[in-house]
Parts: structure tokens; C-alpha cells; sequence
């Protein structure tokens, strides 16, 4: 087993980790749509749903994995409003469709709209 970590995504707000690899599979933790360089969300859903893919993006690639080895994804929204806009960018990077379950969530942390986490096999 092995934690993984990649600059390129915003770091752990809490005690976790950004990943962590165990018999060939990565599971990311639940990540926001944060900016790593700036270490603030951007503006409304598509942009957050957007950065929150690039996240989990970055963390797959510093663990040699891509999106097409993505075979879950647990996603959280805030409003479930959002779910037609946040559909459209996630289809965008999920395009291997993994299995995937979506939940609204009374709040996110950080005031965040979206949470995506995944799970990819090796």
C-alpha cells in the first residue's frame, strides 16, 4: 500500500490523504474543485465541476494511472439543480463511463458545489 500525492492538485484539507493505492487499485479521497494554485474554488458548478476532474486527473497520472482506468465514481452535489451542468463536464473526462452513484448533499465543505472521488484499477 502507498499514498499518493501530486502537486498539482490542491492539497488534503484535513488528516488524509489526496489518494492511496492497495492491490492495484488507486481510490482517490473526495476531491473539490479547488485550484491548486490558488487554493480557491472558481465561480458556479461548471467551473468547479471542471477543476474537480482536473484534480482527480492530476492525482491518477502522479499514480501512472489515466481517467480511462477510472471504474467508479462516487459524485456529490450541493444542489441537485446542478446536475444537468455537472453531467455535461463530467461526461467530458469520464468518458470510459465508469460505474458511478450521485447524491445531493446538504452542504460541502468550503462552500464547495460539486465532490467527485474515484476509484481505478491498475
Amino acid at each position: 500500500m502507498k499514498i499518493i500525492h501530486s502537486d498539482n492538485a490542491p492539497a488534503a484539507l484535513g488528516p488524509y490523504s489526496q489518494a492511496y493505492e492497495a492491490n492495484g487499485f488507486v481510490f482517490t479521497a473526495g476531491e473539490l474543485g479547488i485550484d491548486p494554485q490558488t487554493g480557491k474554488l472558481p465561480e458556479g458548478i461548471a467551473a468547479q465541476a471542471e477543476q474537480a476532474c482536473k484534480n482527480i486527473e492530476a492525482i491518477l497520472e502522479a499514480s501512472g494511472l489515466s481517467m480511462m482506468n477510472v471504474i467508479k465514481t462516487t459524485c456529490f452535489l450541493a444542489d441537485m439543480a446542478d446536475f444537468k451542468v455537472f453531467n455535461e463536464i463530467y461526461g467530458k473526462h469520464f468518458v470510459s463511463k465508469p460505474a458511478r452513484s450521485c447524491f445531493a448533499a446538504k452542504t460541502l465543505p468550503g462552500g464547495g458545489l460539486c465532490v467527485i472521488e474515484a476509484v481505478a484499477a491498475r
